[in-house]
């Protein structure tokens, strides 16, 4: 399944609680964890207005409760939002209904997306049970520790009446361009794998973060140099500079609930 015109893109961002330094055995106040997060998604959002671009927001029930200024500002900016799970780093199969009763209350918005945190597998038959529309949770490569998706489908498909929407990766080789490689890889060189999915998909499906928009390079957080590279000032350089180019390029940016209709 393609969208019939091509270069679209759908962009998207995971807004949560800032737990990754657990990943890594550090903890950091729960209240620095919302705030992160929350000022990224201010830069993000002023990045957005000012390239006129609407996209969607993933968030967890516990960063919209804490943070209810920004789920003001995606409303009236006319994103869509999304569910992003009920908390970070713990899921049930519960937590699909009730984390979009609490968004929809929260928001007023109806919520038809969910994206499993750190793209984890979960059941087709649960999330349509639950209510929602589309999933994309799906991040169709091979990386070492994290994914083993590489023979599952690359592109947009129904399954079990639910449509999946997977990241987006290079065809053959199946190269990410998930946040850590817009990080890692020289401008030029991530314009050009765009321009190399486009060719082929007709669709980009890209996701990123807010805390990203924060300069990681701190030893309280005990990230991995692959992770800190290029945030903070730099990423808000960075990410401006390649929204300046997709609209230079003529691409149209659409939300990920408006795929269908592309």
């Amino acid at each position: 399944m393609k969208p019939r015109q091509g270069k679209t893109v759908f962009l998207s961002f995971d807004i949560e609680e800032f737990d990754m330094p657990l990943e890594y055995g550090k903890s950091i106040p729960f209240s620095d964890q919302i705030s992160i997060s929350r000022v990224g998604c201010h830069v993000i959002l002023d990045l957005l207005k000012k390239h006129q671009i609407h996209a969607t927001f993933f968030s967890t029930v516990v960063f919209a409760s804490n943070a209810p200024e920004i789920i003001d500002r995606i409303n009236k900016e006319g994103h869509e939002l999304a569910s992003h799970g009920f908390y970070h780093s713990d899921f049930k199969e519960e937590h699909l209904v009730s984390s979009k009763k609490e968004l929809e209350k929260i928001s007023g918005q109806t919520i038809s997306g969910f994206r499993m945190a750190r793209m984890k597998p979960v059941s087709d038959a649960a999330i349509v049970a639950a209510g929602y529309r589309y999933d994309s949770s799906l991040n169709p490569v091979y990386l070492p520790g994290r994914y083993n998706n590489y023979f599952k489908p690359r592109t947009a498909f129904m399954h079990n009446g639910l449509l999946e929407i997977p990241a987006s990766a290079t065809p053959t080789l199946r190269f990410p361009l998930f946040w850590l490689s817009f990080h890692n890889l020289p401008l030029m060189i991530y314009k050009w794998f765009c321009c190399i999915v486009l060719w082929s998909d007709r669709y980009l499906n890209l996701y990123f973060h807010p805390w990203e928009f924060t300069d990681l390079n701190q030893s309280r957080f005990g990230l991995p140099g692959f992770v800190r590279k290029k945030t903070g000032r730099a990423m808000v350089y960075s990410f401006d500079q390649w929204l300046a180019w997709c609209k230079e390029k003529g691409f149209t940016f659409l939300t990920l609930g408006e795929f269908k209709n592309t």
